[in-house]
């Protein structure tokens, strides 16, 4: 059985070499002790501040969406990329460092969901368990079911990820493709 409680310290690890500049993972042994570690998932790494108001705490998050690596290379490099390369934040400094609380979400394959139109769209998607993509022309964008949370309402939750793609706020009149998926969310001890 996968031990998921592991994953927000390898994260940590991942930053934490960064900046101490060297190697602090061998990962041939944590894939010996965890072997389900060299498995292909996609995950998402999640930094928020332990010392702001919930809704103003994100310091970055940064995922896949579709598993192409292992678990355990996943993570490092979502993890270092949250940290030092997400476009919305500079990078994560040392004195951040010990403020931030990681999150590391494990995501199932996405499925693409056949919907009429906007309202139909509204009764299949489940508030608080699916995360959701959105495509339409070049622009695409995601959110995890943990954006819930902050954005209970289908139609601001909608709003919000139709503008993360670039699109305006009412994007759905224009029928986007649509995906929905899951993750278990791991939160740091």
């Amino acid at each position: 059985m996968q031990d998921y409680k592991i994953l927000p310290k390898l994260a940590r690890l991942s930053i934490l070499e960064e900046f101490e500049g060297k190697k602090l993972i061998n990962k041939d042994e944590w894939i010996e002790k965890y072997p389900w570690l060299s498995e292909k998932r996609a995950t998402f790494v999640t930094l928020k501040m332990k010392n702001k108001p919930r809704g103003s705490n994100l310091r970055g998050c940064i995922g896949s969406i579709l598993p192409y690596r292992t678990f355990i290379d996943d993570v490092i490099a979502n993890a270092k990329a949250a940290a030092f390369e997400d476009p919305r934040f500079p990078p994560l400094t040392p004195e951040e460092f010990e403020e931030v609380e990681i999150d590391v979400s494990v995501l199932t394959i996405p499925e693409k969901l056949e919907y009429e139109n906007p309202d139909d769209l509204k009764t299949k998607i489940r508030p608080m368990v699916d995360g959701v993509i959105l495509q339409l022309a070049n622009h695409q964008a995601t959110f995890l079911p943990s954006v819930w949370e902050e954005l209970p309402s289908v139609d601001i939750f909608f709003a919000h990820l139709c503008l993360k793609a670039g699109l305006p706020g009412d994007c759905l009149m224009y029928h986007p493709t649509i995906y929905t998926y899951q993750a278990i969310e791991v939160k740091e001890d």
